[in-house]
């Protein structure tokens, strides 16, 4: 644990930094004495600073292996595993803290000799939010930061959006990169997505916004990544292994010799990164690599005139060249493609300028422009580009007790390229597109043509058939997304028969008419037969993707219809109906849908634009995730379904819970029969103001809790006692009766007329409380959505309870003490008390234009839900009182 400054100490109480080390290393450095480059760990979303440790321990172990020439000291920030994806109130404190702790780090290194000027930060999830947040502090000088590698840090939005202090962070910090992007140039950034497994962030999220550092921002997702090529859930990129080691080995070739510091050139920092996470050419890194190489060594040099040629050797004791003059190939052939299944870090492929001779004493390094992949190094050349070339040389060095193959061929592009249009979204999976390939060759590129958009998705099943038995290297699938850095690779042994999912992170630019392709690096004499369907079940998939953080609000949305179908059967037939029945009859997508999307299409045109502006109201969700490019016809209708189905069973586990509670409490407790009562009384307004002063003064989601708490016990009162009064009635409607046969002769007209008179009102009252009680279901269930929207806080804060009472800032303190004063008077009142309500028809017509706005502003801003229902609930205060 480092040590902070009092002032700092006391001002974030709940923070803290350490240093990593083990063994000797940690026993060396307990007196700070320190001589490393710093690295500094931010933890993400209920982050631990201890998830350092895998970062730590590689560079540790790949510091000894250079005796530690270079080393890195790894620190760690301790945030107290907040939950800051789900609370934006302490993101900016962690920000400052962060500055702080900059600053105590590069304190540590004064007057040392390589005295370091900057730090590096390493952020995982929301703590790559918190490192981006740094450039906007005003105290913040930018050249404190040359390098932020970020992990599954949801870059564009936060994945549910449930407090406005959240948004307007995320808002500051990517209008601040847009702005000031002349200014980050020295800043390198990468950030690393997860993919398709990691569920928490997806990786559209995760690509740094367009607009800022075209040159020196980078964005990849880890099945990308050369030498990982696989996807991680969101905590397992913290610790996986094949990432590690790259992110690591990037550090220490980012180290400038001079100053022993990373470097403070951004085009070295950007060409490492792109050497270790984009394109790895399977050599060691080299900032200048030499324009000619001379060809030496006591090898035999073989002319090979053919336009396909393999060589397989083991325990040869002889070293090669094998040169292919190209002077005969270029007017037949456009490219030529070698690969190599040695995964050496040597040179391997050279070319020759102008040479007549059968040798080449010196020649240009082509093996820059070779490619690794899982089980072979490749290059691809096109003749066009290398005009003064005359050959091509592969090196074959001595193998001693290694066996691997080389493989060359020329060929023409057009005989390789092969279209293969995809199946449309409603074919639902019943039709495909195949297309079979007779391979003579060693590669093929399949375009899928149409395939841009996110909400596409489709099963691709490759069946390999060879004409012999022999053994065969593995072929290699890869699907190749030109537009962004999402690639997946396949490997597959050969014949097999393979299944790969095909569906995007990022949809298609604008801008942008490069196609994605299916690479098959084949086997020369197997034949490859590839099926294209839809695939429904991914296609959900990527709606919920994409999507599920906009559920709550449909869902919520269903229930406010349902409620508002209630009041209107309340005004037409002096009943309440059954939740269950007037969601079926009352949610209906037609309502709600059509103006959301007619708003959204006139908002493409200038005017119409400029008088919702002059109106001061906010874009339309919907039309904001159209330019994300997240947005697609249907999927408003699909979400409002899955709401509808939530919002039904939501509906039939509380009418079930209730009845299960009701019985228990009759069987332990004896009601008393309900009583009618004032809505308002001291007893009421005492309670009232002591849950204000709890919002006031500690968390309102608190108060909330309490009084939601508080009244769902209300409707199993009501069941409760609904039941025992009817049960009462029918005992004493028997006795009556019983007791009539005997004095029905002296029974006068009047006692005739209350004994009817008592059993109408008997009747009555039963009918006011199941009323009564099918509203206070449907209100409980609506205020069920706005108490686990407001949970987050309320975790938060009975975390940091130690540290302060007062959650500050507090997104529902306000709106706490409006819900508290709403739920107070409603548990107490009854359907009767509305019936006769002149405001009863406003308040059963305003559900619907609320549950429109709702959706139109309420998806991206989940917060805003709270405010719709309030409104609503309100009117129905007002029918009590008026």
């Amino acid at each position: 644990k480092i040590k902070l400054p009092k002032k700092t100490a006391k001002r974030y109480p709940a923070y803290e930094l350490y240093l990593y080390g083990e063994g000797n290393y940690a026993e060396e450095n307990k007196n700070l004495l320190l001589t490393g480059i710093p690295v500094l760990f931010l933890p993400g979303n209920a982050g631990s600073y201890k998830q350092v440790r895998s970062l730590g321990s590689v560079a540790l172990r790949k510091a000894e292996d250079i005796d530690f020439k270079y080393h890195f000291n790894f620190f760690s920030v301790n945030f107290n595993e907040e939950l800051v994806a789900l609370y934006g109130g302490s993101l900016q404190r962690q920000t400052k803290f962060v500055h702080e702790c900059i600053k105590v780090i590069l304190k540590l290194y004064r007057d040392r000799e390589f005295a370091p000027t900057s730090v590096a930060i390493v952020g995982h999830s929301m703590g790559g939010l918190v490192a981006r947040a740094l450039l906007t502090l005003k105290n913040f000088k930018p050249e404190l930061i040359n390098l932020l590698i970020t992990q599954a840090t949801p870059h564009v939005a936060p994945v549910m959006p449930l407090d406005k202090y959240l948004t307007d962070f995320y808002t500051a910090v990517n209008n601040h990169w847009i702005l000031k992007a002349q200014d980050l140039r020295n800043l390198t950034t990468l950030s690393v997505a997860g993919g398709f497994r990691d569920y928490q962030v997806r990786s559209g999220l995760a690509f740094l916004p367009r607009l800022s550092q075209h040159d020196s921002a980078l964005s990849v997702v880890s099945s990308a990544v050369p030498r990982a090529w696989a996807s991680t859930d969101h905590l397992s990129i913290v610790w996986c292994k094949e990432l590690i080691l790259a992110t690591i080995r990037a550090f220490f070739d980012l180290i400038d010799e001079n100053t022993r510091q990373i470097t403070d050139n951004p085009k070295k920092r950007m060409s490492v990164l792109n050497h270790h996470f984009v394109r790895h050419p399977a050599k060691i890194f080299e900032e200048n690599p030499e324009a000619f190489t001379e060809l030496t060594g006591a090898f035999m040099w073989i002319t090979v005139k053919a336009s396909k040629w393999t060589y397989s050797l083991y325990n040869d004791s002889d070293g090669k060249y094998f040169t292919f003059p190209l002077a005969s190939h270029r007017k037949s052939y456009s490219h030529v493609y070698c690969e190599n299944s040695m995964l050496d870090t040597s040179s391997w492929i050279y070319g020759c300028v102008n040479s007549n001779s059968s040798m080449c004493l010196e020649a240009t390094d082509l093996s820059w422009r070779a490619e690794l992949l899982p089980t072979t190094k490749v290059v691809i050349l096109k003749l066009q580009d290398y005009p003064s070339l005359s050959h091509v040389v592969i090196q074959v060095p001595p193998a001693v007790g290694n066996k691997y193959t080389l493989d060359c061929e020329f060929f023409k592009e057009d005989s390789r390229t092969v279209q293969l249009p995809v199946t449309h979204l409603f074919s639902f999976g019943l039709s495909s597109s195949k297309i079979l390939l007779n391979s003579t060759g060693l590669l093929y590129n399949v375009q899928l043509q149409h395939f841009n958009q996110i909400y596409q998705a489709f099963k691709i099943y490759i069946e390999s058939h060879c004409q012999s038995l022999k053994e065969r290297k593995p072929s290699v699938y890869r699907l190749h997304i030109p537009w962004s850095h999402e690639d997946s690779i396949i490997v597959a042994e050969v014949p097999s028969f393979i299944e790969i999912s095909a569906k995007l992170h990022i949809a298609q630019p604008e801008n942008d008419s490069r196609i994605p392709e299916l690479n098959i690096y084949s086997s020369s004499d197997c034949q490859y037969e590839v099926v294209l369907k839809t695939s429904l079940l991914q296609v959900l998939g990527q709606i919920i993707r994409f999507h599920a953080g906009s559920l709550p609000v449909y869902i919520v949305s269903n229930i406010l219809l349902t409620y508002g179908g209630q009041l209107s059967t309340l005004i037409s037939t002096g009943q309440c109906s059954d939740f269950s029945l007037e969601l079926v009859r009352t949610a209906k997508p037609y309502k709600v849908e059509p103006l959301i999307s007619i708003v959204v299409f006139l908002q493409g045109f200038n005017w119409f634009r400029e008088i919702w502006q002059s109106l001061s109201l906010p874009e339309v969700d919907a039309a904001v995730l159209s330019s994300r490019d997240a947005w697609f016809p249907l999927v408003s209708l699909i979400l409002f379904l899955f709401g509808t189905g939530i919002a039904y069973w939501s509906g039939v586990f509380f009418s079930t819970s209730l009845r299960l509670f009701s019985s228990l409490w009759l069987t332990l407790i004896r009601p008393t029969v309900p009583q009618k009562d004032k809505s308002i009384t001291p007893r009421r307004l005492c309670g009232v103001l002591s849950l204000a002063l709890v919002s006031w003064t500690t968390c309102g989601a608190f108060a909330v809790f309490i009084i939601y708490l508080q009244y769902l016990f209300k409707p199993v009162h009501v069941f409760v006692a609904s039941v025992f009064y009817f049960q009462d009635s029918d005992h004493s409607k028997e006795t009556s009766q019983n007791s009539s046969i005997h004095t029905v002769k002296n029974q006068s007209l009047m006692d005739s007329i209350s004994e009817a008179t008592q059993s109408l009102s008997s009747s009555t009252t039963i009918a006011e409380a199941v009323n009564s009680l099918k509203m206070h279901v449907t209100i409980l269930n609506l205020f069920t959505w706005i108490v686990l929207l407001n949970l987050p806080s309320l975790i938060y804060w009975l975390k940091n309870l130690r540290y302060n009472v007062r959650l500050d800032p507090d997104p529902c303190r306000s709106t706490a003490i409006i819900i508290v004063c709403i739920l107070e008077i409603l548990m107490n009142s009854s359907t009767s008390e509305v019936k006769s309500s002149k405001l009863l028809k406003i308040a059963a017509k305003v559900p619907l234009p609320l549950s429109v706005a709702m959706l139109a502003f309420g998806r991206m801003h989940l917060y805003k839900v709270p405010h719709f229902v309030i409104f609503s609930l309100l009117l129905h205060v007002l029918c009590c009182i008026v």
